[in-house]
This record gives C-alpha cells, structure tokens and sequence, in this order.
C-alpha cells in the first residue's frame, strides 16, 4: 500500500491545487457567488458546490473504487478507503472578500488519516503530510512551536453553533484569565494548519466536522504535535472536539476548553 499513499499524496496536492485556482476565479467575481445560508452564520454559496463537484470528480476519475465524503454532497462513511473533503473552508471570510480560506482533503485507510492537504489559494500555500512521513509547507518541513508558557501562548478558538453559546465564552473567559492571547480566523482548517507551522500553540474546537478538520490533524502530528482522538469520539460519524496542539501546552488548553 506505501506506493498507493505515494500516489494518493501527489494526487491530493494536485487537486487542491485544481480546486484553490476555481476558488480564485470565483472570489475574484463576487457576483458569481451566489451566497445562500444553510443556517445562523452557516454560509453556503454555489462555489461551494463547483469546487466539491470538481474536487470528488478528480478522485473518482483517478480511484475509481475509494469512497468520498464531501460536507456539501455527503457521501460514504467507510474508512477502509475515504477522501473527506471540505471545497472551501472558511466560506464566511470566501463569501465576504475576506481572503482567508482553503481546500482541505484528507485520506482514510483502515481507519487512520493517512493524508493531508490544505491550499490556500490566495496565499499560494499548499501544506501537505502523509501519516509517518512528513508534513511540509510549499515542501518546507513543518514543526510545532516549543512554547510552555500560557501567558506567551497564542491560541484559535474555533467556534461552533452545536454547542451552547455559554461554551465557548467560558472558554474564551477562562483563556484570558489564564494570560493566553486569543484569536478566531474563521477557518478552522486553516487554524489547524497554522498549528502544525508554528504559526499558532494551540487550536480548539468543542464542536468540528471530520471535513474541517482531519487533514490537518495528520499535519499536526506529523510537525511534532499533539492531538485528541478526534475518531474516536465520533469525529466521522457526528463531529467531535478537537485540539491540536505543542506537546506542553497540549493539558493546559485542554483544560481551558473544558475538555
């Protein structure tokens, strides 16, 4: 199988790189968005569907027999052989003229994530990783951050409306309190990325789909840092919490989200 995770790891770069060039065209023309809302704060816009259909068609031409789950389209939830895609993460900031957004794809086999890739396209940044093996960005080797301190620790709180409201501001409270300065970006993909870069100590989400977050956590991990069981609480069934982390600083945010 290492010879299919090689190829399937040159074909996710290859098709983010694909899907991030029609996410450029349609940011570039706005009223070709098409914005629409699946829910309070819950943007959708005909993009999304564009790149998920280019996306999943790419797959199915090249692995015929994987399964696909994408967030718009749904799809199959056999980790034997699973590409989870999210065509563009951070809709809210796409569908706004915010220029902070991505593709995200991710690759089960046997029920591990195996690969990941998030582009973002305006950034010409592709970050890539194979379970094991690497996890680069633009081929640079990607590492987490050694910082131990919280009163020095830079953290995204991801936000979701499937848990209380009351959740995520004693979250937020219990951050400050603690010294740790906060930000929320609004791509949780992203978020996660910046993580495995060093860009971020710690990302935490008390609610995440498996489509935004499960490329970079194979990213995180292979960069030196520490992650929840994300699949073992559901992640690919419902969605679950998710903390990406530095090893040091891994128990004193999971203790700030409450986790």
């Amino acid at each position: 199988m290492t010879d299919e995770l090689a190829k399937r790891t040159l074909a996710a770069a290859a098709i983010a790189r694909a899907a991030g060039e029609l996410q450029r065209k349609f940011f570039a023309d706005r009223a070709s968005i098409g914005m629409t809302f699946k829910g309070p704060q819950d943007y959708l816009t005909v993009a999304d569907g564009a790149v998920e259909k280019l996306v999943m068609g790419l797959i199915r031409e090249a692995f015929p027999k994987d399964e696909v789950l994408g967030e718009e389209t749904g799809g199959s939830k056999d980790t034997r052989a699973l590409w989870v895609i999210d065509p563009i993460d951070g809709t809210a900031n796409f569908a706004n003229g915010i220029a902070h957004f991505c593709i995200s794809i991710a690759y089960m086999h046997e029920g591990e994530a195996e690969i990941g890739a998030i582009y973002d396209p305006m950034r010409d940044e592709m970050f890539l990783a194979r379970r094991g093996k690497f996890a680069t960005c633009n081929g640079r080797p990607m590492k987490v951050t050694a910082v131990d301190d919280l009163k020095r620790a830079q953290i995204e709180l991801g936000w979701s409306t499937r848990r209380p409201v009351e959740a995520y501001t004693g979250m937020i409270e219990r951050t400050v309190k603690a010294g740790a300065s906060f930000r929320r970006a609004g791509s949780g993909a992203l978020g996660i990325a910046y993580v495995a870069d060093g860009r971020a100590d710690g990302y935490v989400e008390l609610h995440i789909n498996s489509w935004d977050c499960l490329a970079g956590i194979v990213m995180t991990r292979e960069a030196g840092g520490r992650v929840n069981d994300f699949l073992g609480e559901g992640g690919i069934e419902k969605g679950a919490p998710v903390l990406c982390a530095n090893p040091a600083l891994y128990e004193p945010i999971r203790k700030l989200a409450g986790l």
